[in-house]
């Protein structure tokens, strides 16, 4: 493996341990809503998998979705896993989450929660979200985990170009007691699949203005699903050590579908293995997929030939399903995670940067 790209150990595993969801956002990746996924995972079999996962490192476990608490056994979940040192997390709409339900978490272990909120108008967010009255209970959730001690973070999906949406979501954070957000470029998947595709120099535009206005603001900001930003960073003279490298991937981060399928990240619905068939640390150490992902050499097109690919390395997702156009919905999210029939390792189609030739 690339020395500084593979640590050995997960930091971050995304589980979607449900499916459910009582919303219908525009621009779910999994299409959830009311019926669950076929062979969830049940209370004894997740036990196993944070008892496999534990035998890899001591990662961060994020409870996603759907909404995770629409799973009865959530609280005893979460307290598993945290009686075994993981540090565990969530991420919710927050439409869930009055006081009663903060202080559950709390008592359960739950670390911080990510709350899902798309823009400071209520109109706006509440379109996304396909349901009247979810920016209030977002706004709700935040104050009612803080009343309890737990961490928030914001996660934001930027739906359209424009800086100032952006900065309407972090004024809205900061003025909440926010100080960490995580600001989505959504890859068209799910019930997104059919959305609006942004063109690369304006995407790259965005990126570039987020990154400049809160160059210098006590917060941490990372775009996400956006690894050029670690260029962009870098041409700005921008340094932050936490943001890590630009796609992680199968390299420090994975997902968990609900069935026990094990994919390098959300909007990759290429299976490593299940854990009910294979040990997490079987899948996490061996797996072809994650080796593939791991070896900055097997990086083709412009990736392969750019200076930054050890620390950007490209969208493995819109370079697997891209094919190097943008005429196509990149990730599938609806689609059961299945056998690799792809390439991996080809170039990201929404980065317009070129390297030029070969650069060691």
């Amino acid at each position: 493996m690339v020395k500084g790209i593979f640590r050995g150990e997960p930091r971050l595993i995304s589980w979607n341990i449900t499916l459910r969801c009582p919303l219908a956002c525009a621009h779910c990746y999994v299409d959830a809503g009311g019926r669950e996924a076929d062979g969830v995972l049940s209370t004894k079999e997740a036990f196993g998998v944070i008892d496999q996962v534990c035998e890899t490192g001591r990662p961060i476990i994020v409870l996603s979705g759907g909404e995770p608490l629409l799973r009865e056994d959530i609280y005893e979940i979460a307290r598993y896993g945290t009686e075994q040192g993981l540090r565990m997390v969530m991420g919710s709409s927050g439409y869930l989450i009055d006081g009663k339900t903060a202080a559950r978490l709390r008592e359960a272990g739950i670390r911080a929660v990510a709350i899902s909120l798309d823009s400071a108008n209520p109109a706006v967010h509440d379109s996304f979200r396909g349901m009247p009255g979810v920016w209030e209970k977002a706004v709700s959730a935040i104050r009612n985990l803080q009343d309890e001690g737990i961490g928030v973070q914001i996660n934001m999906s930027v739906m359209r170009p424009d800086v100032s949406e952006v900065a309407g979501v972090i004024d809205l954070g900061v003025s909440l007691g926010v100080k960490d957000f995580q600001v989505f470029f959504p890859v068209p998947t799910g019930r997104a699949r059919g959305s609006d595709i942004m063109n690369p120099r304006v995407y790259e535009g965005l990126i570039r203005g987020v990154l400049e206005r809160y160059r210098d603001a006590p917060l941490h900001i990372r775009p996400t699903c956006a690894p050029q930003f670690r260029r962009i960073a870098d041409e700005l003279g921008i340094e932050n050590p936490s943001w890590g490298r630009g796609c992680i991937a199968g390299i420090t981060y994975c997902r968990i579908y609900a069935n026990g399928d094990v994919t390098p990240c959300p909007y990759l619905p290429i299976s490593a293995g299940n854990v009910r068939e294979q040990s997490f640390a079987e899948i996490w150490h061996h797996s072809e997929v994650f080796s593939t992902l791991r070896d900055i050499s097997r990086l083709t097109g412009k990736c392969g030939r750019c200076h930054y690919r050890s620390i950007c390395g490209g969208c493995r997702a819109r370079a697997y399903q891209g094919g190097g156009t943008l005429s196509t919905g990149w990730c599938d999210g609806l689609a059961l995670p299945a056998a690799l029939h792809g390439e991996l390792c080809g170039e990201d189609p929404w980065c317009p940067y070129d390297p030029g030739e070969f650069a060691e």
